[in-house]
Parts: structure tokens; C-alpha cells; sequence
């Protein structure tokens, strides 16, 4: 019998596994305890940068052990399936970049920044290494897990088409400052008669100047504020579209790898696009015409970006070590 010459990883998929639970578990307390902050105040600039390093770690970790995927020859899903999702995570990580430097470091709100267009590629990646990962298998799905796909995506879709049309109504609304006076005009006679004169106008109070706090943002960068603010419409719809893609993949993945040796991995990757789609669709109620003022990045439902980032790394991790382990039992089968 030959022994078999596969090089072990560095790190066993339990200790990856434990490294990343306890990752989402710290990224959860670290939401949890801080992110409440008294009505009227901002968040602090370390609370913002501490999300921001909990999403980049887990996605980066992610993207690491993509390609480690894409490297190894022993992948049984198929090398491209992984390469797609890996440059999916490294260009969501890259898109968080520029989302920090915009929001935190420039203090601008942009509607689009730079980094949409890397999140763009990220849901075209995951998208594509989905798909690839579904026609590489034999779907022979039963009836009733057909059903569960369509009543997935029938979810998916009612309530993205909820939340979106509450935010186009909320934005065809009048200004209230605009009805007032238009209340006025048309109050009865008697009412008017009836009131009292109105009170001699106070002298004015000397106007004070309001603290105008200084943009540290570059004169590029609120240029491209500018540029890019007419391609909102166009990414709240992709971003929509995409999720409910991903939702119905995800389904579809996980009922198609059910009880199969790579199930696990699988299952994996499906809940990792559904909190993808939950801390999306989220964004999109946080940030309609009716909240966007009051909303602040870092908010509770927003760990969902960490715990995706957190569970593709899983996934790849689990993909990793079952086709190791299936290819030298195989090989050591081949010996005997």
C-alpha cells in the first residue's frame, strides 16, 4: 500500500472553522454593545472603523481560502466555482475600502461611490460561481423541493418589491412645510374673525452663525459625489435584482447538495447568501427617504454582512478538506 503524497494544509479545517465562529461571535458582541448611541449623536469614528475591520477580516479570510480552493487540484465542485466566489469576496473587500474612505475619512453621504462598482463585481462573481456550481451537478430535484425553491423566491420577491415601492411612495410624498399654508388659506371665515389679533413681532434675536464643520474630503472625491449620484437608480435595482438571484441559488444549492457528501460545505455557502440578502435588504428599509436622514452605518442588522463574509470562508474551508479526504481515500483504494 503507497502512502499518500497530498501535502497537509497548514491550519485543520476545525481550527479554520473555531478561528471563524469566534470571529462572528466577537463581531456580534462588538454590534451588540456599542451600537446603541444616544438619540441626536453620531457614532464614534473607532465604532465605525471596528465594523469595518470585522467585515474586512471575515471577507479577506474568505477570499484566502477561495483561492487556496482554486489552487488545489483535489476540488471536486470544480476549480472555477471557487475562483468566481473568491474574487467575489475580494472584490466586495476592496469596495468596502473605498466605502470607508468616503463615509468616515472624506465625512461625505454619497449615494454611489467608487466602491459600488466593486460590489457590482462582487454579485456578478457570486452569481456566475453559483451558477457554475449548479449545472456542474445533476439537479434532479422531487416536486415538493421545487416548491420550496419558487416559495423562496416568491418571498424574495414580494418583499423587495415591498420595501422598494414604500421607499418610491415615501419619496412622491409632499414636503408637510409645503401643506401648512395651504391649510391656512382654506380655513373658514368665522375662524379667522374669531381670532385675536396677532401679537406685536418681537425684535429679531442677533443672528448667530451656525458651526459649519469643514469637509476634509479632497475636491476629486466630491466630484466623483457628483459624477457618479445619477447611477443611484440603476444600483438600487441591480442590488435588488442580484439579491433575489442569490436567494433563489441558494435554495436551489442547498436542496440540490442535500444529504450528499459535500452537503456541508454547501449549506455553508447557501446561508452565507442568505445573510448576505438579509443585510441588503435591510440597507434598503434603513436607507428609504422616510429613515435615510436618522440612519447610521454600523446598525444591528448590519452584522449579517460580517456573519456572510464569515460563513463563504466556512464553506470554502469544508470544500477544502472533503475533497482532500475523498481523494485519498480514493487513492488509497487505487493501492490495495
Amino acid at each position: 500500500m503507497e502512502k499518500s503524497t497530498s501535502p497537509k494544509s497548514a491550519l485543520s479545517v476545525q481550527t479554520i472553522v473555531l478561528a471563524e465562529v469566534t470571529w462572528a461571535v466577537l463581531a456580534l458582541l462588538f454590534f451588540l454593545l456599542f451600537s446603541a448611541t444616544p438619540q441626536g449623536q453620531d457614532r464614534s469614528f473607532w465604532y465605525s472603523l471596528g465594523t469595518w475591520i470585522f467585515e474586512q477580516v471575515s471577507y479577506f479570510a474568505a477570499f484566502v481560502f477561495c483561492l487556496r480552493n482554486w489552487l488545489s487540484r483535489q476540488i471536486v465542485s470544480g476549480r472555477n466555482v471557487w475562483l468566481s466566489i473568491g474574487l467575489g469576496m475580494f472584490s466586495y473587500f476592496i469596495g468596502n475600502i473605498f466605502f470607508f474612505l468616503w463615509e468616515d475619512i472624506f465625512k461625505l453621504e454619497p449615494d454611489v461611490s467608487p466602491g459600488d462598482f466593486f460590489y457590482f463585481l462582487t454579485y456578478i462573481f457570486l452569481i456566475a460561481g453559483m451558477v457554475l456550481a449548479v449545472t456542474s451537478r445533476r439537479l434532479n430535484l422531487e416536486i415538493w423541493q421545487w416548491g420550496i425553491v419558487a416559495a423562496i423566491a416568491a418571498f424574495g420577491i414580494i418583499l423587495a418589491w415591498f420595501i422598494s415601492s414604500q421607499s418610491a411612495n415615501e419619496a412622491q410624498l409632499p414636503n408637510p412645510s409645503l401643506v401648512q399654508p395651504v391649510m391656512a388659506q382654506t380655513a373658514p371665515m368665522g375662524a379667522i374673525v374669531a381670532q385675536a389679533p396677532p401679537p406685536p413681532p418681537a425684535k429679531p434675536a442677533p443672528a448667530q452663525a451656525a458651526p459649519v464643520e469643514e469637509s476634509t474630503a479632497p475636491a476629486w472625491a466630491a466630484a466623483a459625489v457628483e459624477t457618479l449620484s445619477p447611477l443611484k437608480p440603476f444600483f438600487d435595482w441591480f442590488y435588488i435584482i442580484s439579491d433575489i438571484l442569490l436567494l433563489i441559488l441558494a435554495a436551489t444549492l442547498l436542496l440540490a447538495f442535500w444529504g450528499g457528501r459535500f452537503a456541508q460545505s454547501w449549506r455553508m455557502i447557501a446561508a452565507a447568501a442568505f445573510c448576505l440578502y438579509i443585510a441588503d435588504i435591510y440597507f434598503k428599509w434603513a436607507t428609504s427617504p422616510s429613515r435615510v436622514e436618522t440612519y447610521q452605518s454600523g446598525n444591528l442588522p448590519e452584522v449579517f454582512w460580517v456573519f456572510s463574509g464569515v460563513l463563504f470562508g466556512i464553506g470554502a474551508a469544508l470544500e477544502y478538506d472533503v475533497s482532500s479526504r475523498a481523494r485519498r481515500s480514493s487513492g488509497r483504494r487505487r493501492a490495495t
